[in-house]
């Protein structure tokens, strides 16, 4: 099984030829890209504001392997005659080397198209949209793995693609995972498959305008020809709209009722509880082992996907290969994930819904009465959005850090709201003593986590171990 040939990209030997590359930013895919850069022949520096254990740690590793490094300050008049700046995802495009970059005319890009640049002929399917994207990415991977492929997932995700360039053995596909501000910086994206999951406001904080945003989740469509193969969301009226002109072979999925499903090639048949793929059965909904409506989309979505991947293998067996796959597919962390349950109390982490849209869906997907946990950092969009979702499912919402006032706000009259501080700790033991039986705790944010965590997974980690501190009874659905 081939799928169809990525890109043609330039060689890392090209791009290390025009002089130092310098990398902004010291992360783990900072850290990965500075290696493949200098592991490619090239001068490299590597400069980030913070100075923390676990930064000196790893500039000191790095400095052993020639690489220059600079903690707590970035040298800008190095950094503008550099030949060519990488960025981490992170990285905010108004941060001084970048501005001095810019003003230099240093081309910036990402530590994907680095990545890229170092994998060049491994076919690549390219993940992006504002909610389901990783879910979508981790199942691809997991059902090509179902095919007998050796196939990875990558980028925002959390595997560095560059880590994955530096591998002994490079596999046979890579899911990868794309974030707007990865894409903003990616020039050469072109994968064999391209799939946009939905559209929904996200990132107001970091963008100037709601078009911005959308108009960075477009470039994943940069460089498509008549031969590129999309994946796009039939029910989402601004997906397809975006969409429309681009390129190439459409193929839609959708679960909704107001799509004609025989013009669809992935989609749900509500009355029967049936998966389909090109009109034909797939998997009963009651083996999906993933909550909510909005994974049935995400499991439609990812199996169209390795589907238009290998188009020269379209048979029963293969079918049956994508069933099994999806059977036996576990959601990833974070991601409407049952703890476990006690004293009739469901626990479900769903920390990496850190948008109103995301929140919206992990609402949608509770059956039970639900507490609701709701606030971190707030990102600009009104939490009234999910008011009519709330009605009929959420008893109460706990109101918690720098968002708790504006939570209150949109939503005290509508839905019983309690602010709940700064603590996290005392959050989740005031859940715990709302919770009755038959009730659920449901982590659901709708904001980022940095005003009291590092990242969304470090929020996830402390809900599970806060929740649920001793043995728990056996986990049940919502």
């Amino acid at each position: 099984m081939t799928p169809t040939s990525p890109h043609v990209l330039p060689t890392l030997a090209q791009t290390v030829a025009g002089g130092e590359v310098a990398v902004i930013g010291i992360g783990r895919s900072g850290a990965a890209v500075a290696r493949l850069l200098r592991a490619a022949g090239g001068a490299v520096y590597v400069s980030d504001l913070g100075a923390g254990e676990t930064l000196q740690a790893t500039a000191a590793a790095l400095r052993t392997e020639g690489i220059s490094v600079d903690l707590g300050t970035h040298d800008l008049a190095r950094i503008a005659r550099c030949s060519l700046v990488v960025v981490s995802p992170g990285v905010p495009p108004g941060v001084p080397p970048l501005v001095a970059a810019r003003a230099a005319q240093v081309p910036i890009v990402s530590e994907i198209e680095i990545g890229l640049r170092g994998l060049a002929g491994v076919p690549y399917i390219g993940v992006t949209g504002t909610n389901g994207k990783t879910t979508v990415t981790a199942l691809i991977a997991h059902l090509a793995r179902a095919l007998g492929i050796h196939a990875v997932e990558a980028g925002n995700i959390g595997t560095p693609l560059a880590e994955i360039a530096m591998a002994a053995s490079k596999p046979g596909l890579i899911a990868l995972e794309l974030s707007s501000f990865q894409l903003h910086d990616t020039p050469s994206i072109d994968p064999a498959v391209a799939v946009l999951t939905n559209l929904a406001p996200d990132h107001l904080d970091r963008y100037a305008s709601l078009e911005a945003y959308y108009a960075d989740k477009d470039l994943l469509f940069r460089n498509a020809s008549a031969q590129s193969v999309r994946i796009v969301n039939a029910d989402d009226a601004e997906v397809m709209r975006r969409t429309k002109s681009v390129p190439g072979v459409a193929r839609t999925f959708s679960v909704g009722a107001s799509v004609r499903h025989d013009l669809c090639h992935a989609s749900y048949d509500s009355a029967a509880q049936m998966l389909k793929l090109g009109g034909a059965p797939l998997l009963e909904r009651g083996l999906l082992p993933l909550l909510g409506a909005h994974n049935v989309a995400n499991a439609l979505c990812a199996t169209l996907a390795v589907w238009e991947a290998f188009p020269g293998d379209r048979s029963a067996a293969v079918r049956a290969k994508l069933a099994v796959g999806l059977e036996s597919f576990s959601a990833p962390p974070h991601r409407l994930e049952p703890v476990g349950e006690r004293d009739g109390v469901l626990w479900v982490n769903d920390s990496k819904a850190t948008n109103i849209g995301a929140a919206r869906v992990a609402i949608e997907a509770m059956n039970r009465p639900t507490i609701l946990l709701l606030g971190g950092r707030h990102k600009g969009e009104p939490y009234s959005a999910l008011i009519p979702v709330m009605q009929g499912r959420v008893k109460q919402v706990l109101a918690y850090g720098e968002a708790a006032d504006v939570v209150q706000r949109d939503l005290e009259g509508h839905v019983a709201v309690e602010r709940c501080g700064s603590s996290f700790e005392h959050v989740v033991d005031r859940a715990r003593a709302l919770a009755q039986t038959g009730d659920a705790v449901l982590l659901a944010p709708a904001c980022s986590s940095y005003d009291m965590f590092l990242n969304y997974e470090a929020r996830g980690a402390a809900f599970r171990v806060l929740a649920l501190p001793s043995s728990m009874q056996p986990t049940k659905g919502p």
